[in-house]
């Protein structure tokens, strides 16, 4: 389906950003804003709902203060481009997520609906927008956030007929994206990272053949477990074991880390 192009004076064609965050701007209250950049300002968007096509689902890290901070971009098609942002960690990255999950056809449009709680948390309901039916998952303290993610956007990439605005995304190396999502999971110091680079004459890891990347996600995951394991050769093992051979096997890194990191937790906590 190709939307009608209108001649004449125009905007930008660029997305817009709705940054997810509960608060109050010349005595407005809100739960999502537009950020205009040239005057650092907060741009409270009243309306609470957005409906459109959800057509992309990523991982973006953004710098703040130092420190890396991994969001949740949610792509939608609708009269713009739409980009809702959040922390990956936050409950409407996690509410959505939630729903997201549930939905097989992403070919029809769906609601997004940010909802405020308590203190300056905001939460997320989603509906499927013809029949304006509510699209709900109960919450588990055992949800794998890594493999729900995959698959929603593995459902995504195979919707070819969903309208689609293009966007031309930001020049991101995968490998550079590699060890920024597994550090953030790991929550692995990004000054350890540049040292380690450093010492490989490398400002990036772009920069870098693949077995170094390897290597470095080693040295990561095995500085995470060192207080998880009796002895280092275990959690070298396990490493082998439940990460790399699962990934030589099809599944999908970050995934594979994250339950091997819960695996480790839970039996440290056992042992306790």
């Amino acid at each position: 389906m190709t939307a009608e192009i209108k001649l004449g004076l125009c905007n930008p064609p660029e997305p817009i950003y709705l940054y997810v965050n509960q608060g109050e701007v010349d005595g407005e209250s809100f739960v999502w804003y537009k950020f205009n950049i040239s005057q650092d300002k907060k741009i409270p968007v009243t309306q609470r709902a957005l409906t459109g096509y959800l057509t992309e689902l990523r991982l973006t890290t953004k710098e703040f203060k130092g420190k890396d901070n991994l969001k949740l971009d949610i792509v939608v098609s609708a009269d713009e481009l739409y980009v809702v942002r959040t922390g990956v960690e936050t409950n409407f990255a996690k509410s959505f997520l939630l729903a997201a999950s549930l939905v097989q056809d992403f070919c029809k449009p769906l609601i997004i609906v940010a909802n405020a709680g308590d203190e300056n948390t905001v939460f997320c309901n989603l509906y499927d927008a013809a029949s304006k039916t509510k699209i709900y998952r109960e919450w588990s303290r055992d949800l794998d956030w890594a493999t729900i993610i995959h698959n929603i956007q593995s459902r995504l990439s195979g919707n070819s007929s969903t309208p689609k605005l293009s966007v031309v995304p930001q020049p991101v190396h995968p490998q550079d994206l590699r060890i920024k999502n597994i550090r953030m999971l790991l929550d692995y110091p990004l000054d350890l990272v540049r040292e380690w680079l450093q010492f490989q004459d490398a400002n990036s890891p772009s920069q870098l053949h693949i077995s170094k990347i390897d290597e470095l996600v080693k040295t990561m995951c095995l500085a995470w477990a060192s207080d998880k394991c009796e002895y280092p050769s275990q959690a070298e093992s396990s490493y082998q074991n439940q990460v790399v051979e699962a990934v030589v096997k099809g599944a999908d890194e970050l995934a594979a880390i994250s339950a091997w990191m819960q695996e480790l937790q839970a039996v440290k906590t056992g042992a306790v």
